[in-house]
């Protein structure tokens, strides 16, 4: 997870309807995340050649206030998979902004450390996100950076019609291990859009490693016009 601290004027023309951005510590937050998807069932379902698969997504926070008090969610600017099947599902269930390249990984243990990398393809040219860390995982501090990008357990996605659909995301609060070092290498202008080229750019506000763990991912629901 690569977090750039960013202008809210920047991310305020993506907040979907009924939502407001959500910051930690007055800052406004943009992050690159990879991760690998393991044993994968829709709706209780394993299909055969999909369970197992890499996603790089470019995303940003938001919260909405409920009656029982502020749902943390999260919006997709751009979501990468290796699988064209993945990315038009997505697209179809929750109008997610998916696009299928080629993608591979990497994860070199040392010690209690680790190396990780993601990367996609596009034409000859590999691009991607890696990390370094030292220390093994340890749990959440809490109100710390780690726990506010990590805990947002809704995601929320702009309808054409400019509604708001949400989703409700399920799992145990990860452990995680602070980056010794971090890098960004792509082409951004291109592969997202201009605007975000300036902020992620330059180094990351922060980086760490979060250890992973059974998740789960609820049907969207549209939400009443406001």
């Amino acid at each position: 997870m690569l977090n750039f601290a960013v202008s809210s004027d920047l991310l305020q023309p993506l907040v979907p309807a009924g939502t407001e951005l959500d910051k930690w510590r007055g800052t406004t937050y943009l992050s690159v995340i990879g991760f690998r998807f393991l044993s994968t069932r829709v709706h209780g379902v394993a299909v055969p050649g999909h369970r197992h698969f890499e996603e790089v997504n470019l995303r940003f926070y938001v919260r909405r206030l409920e009656r029982d008090g502020w749902r943390r969610g999260v919006v997709f600017i751009r979501e990468l998979v290796p699988r064209w099947a993945i990315a038009w599902a997505a697209r179809a269930l929750y109008n997610e902004p998916y696009a299928a390249l080629p993608m591979r990984h990497a994860i070199t243990r040392a010690g209690d450390g680790a190396t990780v990398r993601f990367e996609w393809r596009r034409g000859r040219s590999w691009e991607g996100l890696s990390l370094r860390t030292s220390q093994p995982p340890e749990p959440l501090r809490a109100e710390s950076e780690a726990e506010f990008i990590s805990e947002h357990f809704y995601g929320y996605t702009r309808q054409r019609n400019g509604s708001t659909m949400e989703y409700r995301v399920e799992h145990p609060p990860w452990r995680v291990a602070n980056a010794d070092e971090a890098v960004l290498r792509a082409d951004v202008s291109t592969l997202h859009a201009g605007e975000f080229a300036d902020a992620l750019g330059g180094a990351p506000r922060s980086a760490f490693l979060a250890q992973g763990s059974p998740v789960a991912v609820y049907p969207p629901i549209r939400l009443p016009d406001t």
